[in-house]
């Protein structure tokens, strides 16, 4: 949930026009770690994006530690848990990075990037922590295929996104913030085919597993995928017609968290095999034959 709404803070200190509201970094303003009156709202929305960096850091320490707290001991799970931390880390020197660069595009869609694998290692998290001990069986092989296909194409079409949001208008950026050099209307366009690649992917598994008794529980993740999509598309198509009001765009950046989630989500559930740990071998008690007979 958190590395959820750290997506969502970060698009609410762009759309606000916050992205420079502390001009420094680590620190506020030059004299001053916290935000000062002079820099204003947006310095204080800025400063609570990087507080909510630290929360995310507690939390992240509590799943390193609740993670080796597992008996028996699960090194994939703490593995991931670690992950996470770094992740952390590794964004927020991208948000520093991009102020210092004045949000220089391609930084700032590093910085989404990074958040986008945040998400992958929670979301990986999640299903191995929740793993029954003995897998589920496997859907056909035909749906496993597709929902890799639709993890592809999804991710694809974040990626883009990125492109989308660097190269044209964006709602909060000032004319003095520099985009990428791409056509908009043209990676728009392309963004908008991908969109429509991933939902009729997202359909052919449904159907491909309707018929699949292994394919209840994928099936239900394909159906809620299906209506993210389309929720988000509605949301892109209003927005890029009505000058990219900031709330559309916010909703929009939120709704690629939950998009993202969801494709992981099915290719997980298709695909119950996947990172699931080494099963723990028996130890065997030694007996204490001292004074048998």
């Amino acid at each position: 949930m958190l590395s959820v709404l750290i997506v969502l803070a970060g698009g609410l200190v762009r759309v606000t026009g916050s992205g420079l509201g502390c001009p420094v970094w680590p620190g506020c303003d030059v004299d001053s770690f916290a935000p000062t009156p002079e820099l204003g709202i947006h310095g204080v929305i800025e400063w609570v994006n990087r507080l909510f960096t630290g929360v995310l850091v507690v939390a992240v320490g509590w799943a390193i530690v609740a993670a080796r707290l597992q008996k028996p001991r699960n090194r994939g799970l703490t593995r991931l848990a670690w992950s996470q931390f770094w992740l952390v880390v590794a964004n927020a020197v991208a948000g520093g990075i991009s102020v210092l660069v004045k949000l220089n595009p391609w930084v700032v869609a590093l910085h989404f990037t990074l958040a986008i694998a945040l998400l992958t290692t929670t979301t990986l998290t999640w299903h191995r922590a929740r793993q029954p001990a003995i897998a589920p069986p496997s859907p056909s092989r035909p749906a496993r295929a597709l929902a890799w296909a639709l993890a592809a194409c999804t991710l694809v079409l974040i990626l883009v996104g990125t492109l989308v949001t660097g190269s044209g208008p964006h709602s909060g950026d000032s004319a003095d913030v520099p985009r990428m050099s791409f056509n908009w209307e043209h990676v728009t366009i392309v963004h908008a085919v991908l969109g429509s690649v991933t939902l009729l992917i997202a359909l052919a598994l449904w159907v491909v597993l309707r018929g699949d008794p292994a394919g209840r529980l994928a099936r239900r993740r394909v159906s809620f995928f299906v209506v993210v999509v389309l929720l988000q598309g509605a949301v892109g198509t209003i927005q890029a017609l009505t000058s990219l009001p900031a709330a559309l765009v916010a909703i929009h950046l939120l709704g690629s968290a939950l998009v993202w989630i969801g494709a992981l989500r099915v290719l997980l559930d298709t695909n119950p095999a996947l990172f699931r740990g080494k099963p723990v071998a028996a130890v065997a008690v030694p007996v204490n034959t001292v004074g048998a007979r």
